[in-house]
């Protein structure tokens, strides 16, 4: 499949459960356009930020049935999708599952497109995996943070 999106993404939380962020990069294939953007939480998990920025990107796009790619370090969602994973979990209703709420959403937006994913080695010198890592780091130092009110939801429901 000729890929018409890239979607660089990266997640990243200071303390698991503590601030997180997410970093995106999306470039146009065979242009110079790029778009790069990111947003940080008070209180979240490494894993829902990588789940997250592939949400945004593919939220962002204009167009539906883009044939996109997506290119991230995390093994989690990476493996989840391509391994068919998550498939599985919804036909079991995501009994048991953690970050339901994000995997929902992720299929929702996942069948408006032609995608396919990417796993890279993180902190491996990549540069649209460097920035996104920037980018989600600094988001999960802004001052006023957003709120994960699912996670922290959640959360509560541990004490």
């Amino acid at each position: 499949m000729q890929h018409e999106v890239h979607i660089y993404t990266d997640g990243a939380a200071k303390g698991n459960p503590g601030n997180g962020g997410y970093g995106v990069v999306m470039e146009l294939v065979g242009t110079l356009h790029k778009k790069e953007f990111y947003e940080g939480f008070r209180l979240t998990t490494n894993n829902r930020m990588e789940l997250l920025a592939v949400i945004m990107g593919l939220e962002k796009l204009k167009n539906p049935n883009r044939k996109v790619l997506v290119i991230s370090d995390s093994k989690y969602v990476v493996d989840s999708v391509e391994k068919k994973w998550v498939l599985g979990w919804e036909k079991k209703g995501f009994a048991n599952r953690k970050n339901s709420d994000l995997w929902k959403r992720f299929l929702k937006i996942y069948r408006q497109h032609q995608v396919d994913f990417k796993w890279i080695k993180g902190h491996n010198n990549h540069p649209q995996n460097e920035r996104c890592d920037e980018l989600a780091v600094y988001a999960s130092g802004l001052p006023n943070l957003s709120i994960d009110a699912f996670y922290e939801k959640e959360d509560e429901k541990l004490f």
